[in-house]
Parts: structure tokens; C-alpha cells; sequence
């Protein structure tokens, strides 16, 4: 049986670009999740809320804006999408605290929040399996030069960053940590 390895940051295999400053009030880079950000809806005991982030920093010809939360290790083979929202205008540089849940009106006229992979259009929090150690859960945003994304709320996170290809002026990224 194979060691357990650390799988790679799925930014690194895309082109290089500028990075920029992502906070949160919620979360910190390199740390636990609070049991907020963990998953009930997987059965993890936690409250599904998305963290507030804020960001500045940016490139001055941003004309939008993508958010997603990805975990990496994740024993899929494919990491796992916890949270993904296309269209922020490039005037907005927050996203307040449960922004993720569908019927919290926090999220800007315009975006949209795509199905993860727990198949809800709303973040998903932390899950990782019993036993399996740290998982990194990577929240980025994602500068682009695009007012809109030509996709709507029925395609994948992956889609998503597939007509992000090209379109990325610059990402920053803080990656908490989870595990059970």
C-alpha cells in the first residue's frame, strides 16, 4: 500500500500568475477550520456556513471576480469542490460570513453559485474522512478580465475553472486546514 502522499496545489499545473491578498475573519491560513466552516451536510458536525474573505490588491483592469473552495486531498483522485460562485463584479471585495447559503441574500445582483461536488449550489464544509490526516482547503479568488463567465448555474466547478483558462489575471488563495 502507498504512503499517503501530499497531492500538489492544482494551481501550480495552470499558467503563472500575480498573486494578490485575501483575509478572513473566520478563517486563517495554515489553520484549523472553526467548526462553522465544517460540514453538517456530510455528517461531520458542523454548520456549512462559508467564511467571510475580503480581498485587495488586484490588478486595476479586474473586471470580475470568481471565488471556489477546493480540497485537494481529498481521496477522490479528483480533489473535491466545496464551494464555487462565478460573475462578482469588480467592485465588490468582500464576501460576508454565509454568503454560501442560497437564502442568505449576501452575495452580489448577478453572481452565481455552481452544484459542488456534495451536489448542493451552497458551500459545503469540511468533511475530511476519519484517519486520512490534513486536508488543505483552498479558498481563492480569482481576478478576471471578464465581466461574466459564459456558463450558467448547470455546469461543474470544473467548467467553471476550464473558461477561467485564459481569463485569470491574478488568484489569491488562504488554505485552512481540516482534519478528524
Amino acid at each position: 500500500m502507498n504512503a499517503h502522499k501530499t497531492p500538489p496545489i492544482p494551481y501550480e499545473f495552470l499558467p503563472e500568475v500575480p498573486a494578490f491578498s485575501v483575509t478572513s475573519t473566520d478563517v486563517r491560513d495554515g489553520e484549523t477550520l472553526p467548526t462553522a466552516q465544517v460540514s453538517g451536510i456530510l455528517g461531520a458536525g458542523g454548520g456549512d456556513v462559508s467564511p467571510q474573505l475580503s480581498w485587495s490588491g488586484f490588478p486595476a483592469d479586474t473586471k470580475g471576480f470568481a471565488a471556489t473552495c477546493f480540497d485537494p486531498d481529498a481521496p477522490t483522485g479528483s480533489g473535491f469542490w466545496h464551494w464555487a460562485v462565478a460573475n462578482i463584479p469588480a467592485s465588490v471585495t468582500e464576501l460576508p460570513t454565509g454568503a454560501g447559503d442560497p437564502d442568505s441574500g449576501k452575495l452580489p445582483a448577478g453572481a452565481i453559485t455552481l452544484k459542488g461536488d456534495a451536489g448542493a449550489a451552497r458551500y459545503v464544509g469540511a468533511a475530511a474522512p476519519a484517519g486520512h490526516g490534513p486536508h488543505r482547503y483552498l479558498f481563492a479568488i480569482h481576478a478576471l478580465d471578464v465581466e461574466r463567465l459564459p456558463i450558467d448555474a448547470s455546469v461543474t466547478p470544473a467548467i467553471m475553472a476550464f473558461q477561467m483558462f485564459g481569463h485569470t489575471l491574478a488568484r489569491a488563495v488562504i488554505a485552512p486546514t481540516y482534519q478528524t
